[in-house]
């Protein structure tokens, strides 16, 4: 057996992906995310089509999961990034293994997938009312993991923030807006924001440089570690079948048999592994987290606010309300502010270049 890091392999895909910008990772984020959300919270209410009332949250997990693992296996292997992590050797067989850092970062994405798909399953919850909680606390979260990383973030970056600040107390001004949050949805919400800090600490001393290899070792460990861990979690708890958490996952396994139902929660699981790759792309970033963190959150939810829309269009649901749709305003605000300064910069250095 043998230890050996690889910590730059030769990859044409992961040179393209590099080099691509962050817009197009946060076009791929709200491109995965509307489905994913409209898809979750359809089922959970016993909107889509075949099921027969509204199920628990947890029951979509199992089968989703199993889809997300399939899902980080290949992207991992068709681009080629599985190289850039250490490696385990066997024999002829190398293993990707994650460092401590990757690990414990891993075990943070574990949770905030499992956080986030239960956040859109919570009765009285509202698919915009909690993401506006969820990317708001972590945009708060931002300038700190900053600070403390001896990070300077510039300033349309902090004007970005502010916006998006703006949006969520906007949310909660919203008459019975704070009153939905029972101790459920708050113990949520608080694991999810605790396991960005920790994520985006960890990105932030290991993996935030111009050295793309660091990059890909961090992603490729990260993603490896997480969905396995969550898998293990589900697996284990569900075949224990503590508690009625327990019951509801091991009944998650039997819904192979739920047809247009199984498709649902099948898609649900993909679509999640999306957001997860191109979520991790746009938070790798070499730019400051005031800056990127917006990118990243200002995507999801205005594909919030568009799958709330398609849930009213196609099954009936409530629209959303004029705050949950202003606080979509002053996110594309935030979107405008953040994107239109380093676009200008840009063009100056292309054209000091030329001159």
């Amino acid at each position: 057996m043998q230890n050996e890091s690889k910590g730059s392999v030769p990859s044409s895909m992961a040179d393209r992906i590099a080099n691509a910008s962050i817009w197009w990772f946060a076009f791929g984020y709200f491109a995965c995310y509307v489905p994913y959300s409209l898809i979750a919270r359809a089922i959970s209410r016993g909107l889509w089509w075949g099921t027969n009332g509204p199920m628990d949250g947890a029951r979509l997990l199992p089968l989703s999961l199993v889809v997300s693992a399939v899902g980080m296996v290949i992207f991992l292997y068709a681009t080629g990034l599985w190289r850039y992590a250490h490696q385990f050797k066997i024999g002829p067989l190398s293993i990707p293994r994650p460092s401590t850092g990757t690990f414990l970062s891993g075990l943070c994405t574990a949770t905030i997938i499992a956080t986030t798909t239960l956040a859109y399953t919570f009765k009285g919850i509202s698919i915009v009312f909690a993401m506006l909680l969820m990317r708001g606390g972590v945009l708060m979260i931002a300038p700190a993991v900053d600070m403390l990383s001896g990070r300077k973030a510039r300033w349309f970056s902090w004007v970005g923030l502010f916006l998006s600040f703006l949006a969520l107390v906007v949310a909660f001004w919203e008459p019975g807006g704070s009153t939905a949050l029972n101790t459920a949805v708050v113990v949520d919400i608080s694991l999810y924001l605790a396991a960005y800090f920790v994520r985006l600490r960890l990105m932030s001393s290991m993996a935030k440089s111009d050295d793309s290899s660091k990059q890909w070792q961090f992603f490729a460990e990260e993603q490896i570690v997480g969905v396995s861990a969550i898998m293990a979690f589900v697996v284990v708890l569900a075949a224990l079948g503590w508690g009625s958490l327990g019951r509801e996952l091991a009944q998650g396994f039997s819904l192979f048999d739920g047809g247009i139902v199984l498709a649902g929660v099948l898609l649900i699981g993909l679509f999640s592994q999306g957001t997860g790759i191109f979520g991790g792309l746009i938070l790798l970033n070499k730019q400051e987290n005031t800056f990127c963190v917006p990118v990243n959150r200002s995507s999801s939810i205005l594909a919030g606010v568009l799958a709330s829309g398609l849930l009213t269009w196609f099954f009936n649901a409530p629209a959303p309300s004029p705050y949950k749709l202003a606080g979509a305003g002053l996110i594309i605000a935030a979107i405008l502010v953040l994107s239109i300064p380093p676009l200008v910069e840009r063009h100056q250095k292309r054209k000091a270049a030329k001159a």
